[in-house]
């Protein structure tokens, strides 16, 4: 059983992850963090009796159950009424970024140039261009295999699939974003 530290230590470490792999799904910021919000209430209403070590596998179904949960309900309220606010573009204010930690090669933060820095931000905005452009199924597992690092078994009990379905959509995905990204002359 885990306990309430416990508990509260893995929401705070997966809450910014699944955050963001959950804007990548619904591509909208206030439906991503009510799926996120509504997961982790969830998560620590029906399974704190659970051991801690089985949460991280939990959360991630209950997360993609949510999301798929908010999917059908979009489909239906589309079907009813056309809401205004569906015709408004994103907000370009918005700067978050998907790979916000990432580090340099020396391994510290900020010691790139200002040219290298504005290389490195329109390299990251393409290849979260890319991942958001790849169809849900195909998406989900390559965030779960390598943004949330499940391996091919965790990944297919999450969604619900085979691990040879797993393996197919990692392989569409990263041979499709390889393509456009070095259509773009980006080689990683």
């Amino acid at each position: 059983m885990a306990t309430d530290k416990e508990l509260n230590d893995f929401l705070k470490t997966a809450d910014r992850r699944a955050f963001k792999r959950t804007v990548y799904m619904v591509r909208d910021e206030d439906a991503a963090l009510d799926i996120v919000q509504d997961a982790m209430i969830r998560l620590a209403e029906k399974y704190f009796d659970r051991p801690a070590a089985e949460l991280p596998l939990l959360f991630q179904r209950i997360l993609s159950n949510a999301t798929m949960d908010w999917f059908r309900r979009q489909k239906v309220r589309n079907a009813l009424f056309s809401n205004l606010s569906d015709f408004e573009g994103a907000d370009p204010g918005d700067d978050f970024d998907l790979l916000e930690s990432l580090e340099t090669r020396e391994g510290s933060m900020g010691a790139l140039s200002a040219a290298d820095e504005v290389s490195r931000v329109q390299v990251l905005a393409a290849i979260e261009e890319e991942v958001a452009a790849l169809p849900a199924r195909q998406r989900e597992a390559f965030l779960l295999r390598y943004w949330e690092e499940l391996d091919v078994a965790e990944t297919a009990a999450v969604m619900g699939c085979s691990e040879g379905s797993v393996k197919t959509h990692c392989s569409r995905a990263v041979h499709a974003l390889a393509k456009t990204l070095k259509a773009k002359g980006i080689s990683l």
